[in-house]
């Protein structure tokens, strides 16, 4: 068994500079920790994997292709591959439980 604590995992994730920190890699899976402040830009581009999100703190819209919504603590969205994404109008630092399938790349 695997056990996390998130803010373990994201006092790590800013240890690292970094706004993703992979978590977990299994056959079929990855998953991670993905981190916006508020104001700030989502820089990322489709991926080759379908992605589950899990908001676990903060706001924020997230378009998905040419839908958007609303997001906060315990929306879950599924992207499939492919599809153009990115959170924005970030009002509240946002922390997001990524799951990938399979693995990110």
């Amino acid at each position: 068994m695997k056990a996390f604590r998130l803010d373990e995992l994201d006092a790590e994730r800013a240890a690292h500079d970094g706004a993703y920190l992979q978590f977990l890699r299994a056959q079929h899976m990855s998953v991670g920790l993905y981190a916006l402040e508020r104001g700030s830009t989502d820089p990322q581009r489709p991926h080759r994997q379908d992605e589950v999100y899990f908001v676990v703190s903060g706001r924020a819209a997230l378009t998905v292709g040419d839908e958007t919504t609303s997001v906060a603590r315990g929306s879950v969205v599924f992207v499939p591959a492919g599809v153009p994404h990115r959170f924005h109008h970030i009002t509240e630092d946002l922390r997001v439980m990524v799951v990938f399938a399979p693995p990110e790349g």
